[in-house]
């Protein structure tokens, strides 16, 4: 990623310079952009500019004298390659706190931080007896970024009924009700994908994500303000209970809340707004966001789109998989020209990739979220493993999926074949388990993990995460994963199912499909029980399949999962690629 002229090395002095003016002795470098979001605009990659670090999670402090970098277990061998080890340590946040870090590093001192671009949930993380926490004004990362991109404020449009299901006013009337039982006047909207999902606009400020970089503010009376300028707006609002207001006025709106009671969430907007607000003389409440629950409920409409833009993307994979076969290895292809996108683009409402495509041959798999970079790209090579986790956009959904792929012709190894197959049986237990109607999704986790503990393998990922409409592809809150979170699993939503395993030198193997919760066809029974419809109809390798290791149940299961894939593609697909389509989706021997 070039993010500036400035040399990385030189970049940490340049910051340091502020130091003495701002009157502190550390600045904590946050991911996140003024929306807290998980992918940010060019003008926001703060922490890659400083780091080289390039992930989509994490954070970095910067003392006078020494700094560290702080991100997840998909980064922990990033960080250590892209981040110079004579200016910073890389720690996995997890065994390593950002607070422990500071406890031990930063007693007595002023530790500054741009409330713009931190949360009261992160705040409070950080805070550690005998270290000073400084909200600052001016953001020294951004004074000392001599050639920092401007900030985006492109064309906000309408996302029409036919793709949302529901009006804005609707959505509106059921969340202000809530405000209403609550005692609440207002509530700040902060998440950007919050935004345009109640006021059905999109946008193209980051990219990849369809969301506009905006503020609003939603009325205990039904009526939403959003602080863009109108120059953005391509259409006029659904209603006239959508006011847009200029950028420049919001101070004056949260100054006019005095006496109010405000609401917002702890964990998706910025202190900033805490600060303004209690400033003013509003009762500041802290609540979740929402939209957030019911965005992630898809209406029939959405459930409806998103079935139809997986059976595109799922053409799309099938002819860059029977592609693969014919010329992705031998032929001098790379991570980067494998001609993927090339099919999705075919069809006429492809939007774009909803993330950075993740192609990665060999050991580069075994970077849970490796890039491919121009020049550094790594030849597809004959008998080796290959991954590729990707995902489009369409105006009617958003699809993610991984398929891991031996380049034969040889036969696998068999650890790979046995890795591969406990991986698998992970996905396939997931897929057709029942579950009580309000389980979380914390309580599935095990089930994607058991047959890898049995060899003595795990991931250090989560197994699953939601997915927006047109929207996110990473959307909360329902998960599957380790972390205890408590929001129960309900009809409409959707979630990946992504188990994984990766031999650090060697290989990465991931398989991941989308589910659909749903009502359990299960009739009469006294538990009201859900389970998966599963969305993603894209072949398995089978030549990764190692079939003894699999259940009887197991291996029915994946027959007919290939039976049902290839009764969706083979009317849609050309005639040429019926035979190899028949091929993949044979039932295993």
């Amino acid at each position: 990623m070039s993010l500036s002229s400035v040399p990385l090395e030189e970049r940490p002095a340049l910051v340091r310079q502020h130091f003495s003016r701002l009157s502190i002795s550390g600045f904590i470098v946050t991911r996140g952009d003024e929306y807290l979001g998980e992918y940010v605009a060019p003008h926001a990659e703060r922490l890659a500019w400083l780091t080289g670090f390039t992930g989509s999670a994490g954070l970095a402090i910067l003392l006078e004298k020494e700094g560290s970098v702080f991100s997840d277990g998909r980064y922990t061998v990033q960080m250590a390659e892209q981040a110079p080890a004579s200016l910073w340590e890389t720690h996995h946040g997890g065994q390593i706190p950002p607070r422990q870090w500071l406890a031990q590093k930063a007693q007595g001192v002023r530790i500054g931080y741009d409330p713009k671009l931190t949360s009261q949930k992160e705040f409070l993380s950080w805070e550690t007896a005998g270290v000073q926490l400084v909200p600052l004004d001016e953001n020294p990362i951004d004074l000392a970024w001599p050639d920092q991109p401007a900030a985006p404020a492109g064309p906000i449009h309408h996302h029409p009924l036919k793709f949302t299901g529901e009006t804005s006013r609707n959505k509106r009337d059921r969340l202000a009700q809530q405000l209403r039982d609550a005692g609440q006047d207002a509530m700040i909207l902060a998440d950007c994908p919050s935004l345009a999902w109640l006021l059905n606009i999109r946008g193209d400020d980051i990219s990849m994500t369809p969301v506009a970089h905006a503020y609003g503010i939603l009325h205990a009376g039904g009526t939403a303000d959003i602080f863009a300028d109108a120059s953005r707006f391509l259409d006029a609002p659904e209603d006239t209970g959508i006011r847009p207001c200029p950028a420049s006025s919001l101070i004056t709106a949260l100054n006019g809340f005095s006496g109010k009671t405000i609401r917002l969430d702890p964990a998706t907007t910025p202190i900033w707004f805490r600060m303004i607000l209690g400033r003013a003389g509003a009762h500041v409440v802290d609540g979740n966001d929402l939209c957030t629950l019911p965005k992630a409920i898809k209406s029939k409409v959405e459930q409806d789109g998103n079935r139809q833009a997986h059976r595109l993307d799922s053409i799309a994979m099938a002819r860059f998989l029977h592609w693969l076969e014919q010329h992705g290895t031998g032929h001098h292809e790379t991570e980067l020209t494998a001609r993927l996108e090339a099919f999705r683009a075919l069809s006429p409402d492809y939007r774009g990739p909803s993330f950075e495509t993740i192609s990665a041959a060999g050991p580069n798999g075994a970077y849970p979220h490796y890039r491919a970079e121009k020049g550094r790209d790594s030849i597809l090579q004959p008998n080796s493993v290959y991954l590729v986790d990707s995902g489009a956009q369409y105006p009617f959904g958003t699809t993610d999926i991984t398929r891991t792929i031996w380049n034969g012709p040889d036969e696998a190894p068999a650890a790979i074949r046995q890795a591969f197959t406990a991986v698998l049986k992970g996905n396939i237990t997931l897929s057709r388990q029942r579950f009580p109607k309000g389980l979380p999704g914390y309580r599935l986790d095990t089930l994607a993990r058991s047959a890898l503990w049995n060899l003595g393998l795990d991931f250090d990922h989560g197994t699953g995460h939601g997915i927006g409409s047109y929207l996110s592809v990473h959307e909360g809150p329902q998960s599957i994963s380790v972390a205890p979170r408590p929001t129960g699993l309900v009809p409409g939503m959707i979630l990946s199912n992504e188990p994984g395993y990766y031999e650090v030198g060697a290989y990465g193997i991931r398989i991941e499909n989308l589910l659909l919760v749903r009502e359990s066809s299960l009739k009469d029974s006294p538990c009201p029980c859900l389970e998966f419809e599963v969305l993603t109809h894209t072949p398995i390798d089978r030549k990764l399949i190692n079939v003894n290791q699999l259940t009887t149940e197991e291996r029915q299961w994946l027959d007919h999962y290939h039976a049902t894939v290839l009764e969706t593609l083979r009317p849609l697909l050309e005639e040429e690629l019926h035979p190899w389509l028949e091929r993949c989706c044979a039932p295993l021997s």
